[in-house]
């Protein structure tokens, strides 16, 4: 897998990540497991993706943020 993630992408990815398992232990704290289970995945997957620096969802539609020309204002 190549990697198609800028680091400021990795960062805003493994920061919402970290957020969203944070609410998902507090969900299942108060007893909500399917908001708890939705929202688990959902962060161990931005977490994935920032690890990795790949995301499969820009790689089907072609978006790379790696590269800084990608970024440049003209």
């Amino acid at each position: 897998m190549e990697q198609n993630m800028s680091q400021a992408d990795r960062v805003i990815r493994g920061v919402s990540g970290i957020w969203l398992l944070s609410m998902s232990v507090g969900a299942v704290l108060d007893r909500r497991y399917v908001i708890g289970a939705i929202t688990g995945i959902a962060g161990l997957g931005l977490l994935s993706n920032s690890v990795t620096g790949h995301c499969g969802g820009n790689a089907v539609l072609g978006i790379d943020t790696s590269s800084d020309a990608s970024c440049s204002v003209e």
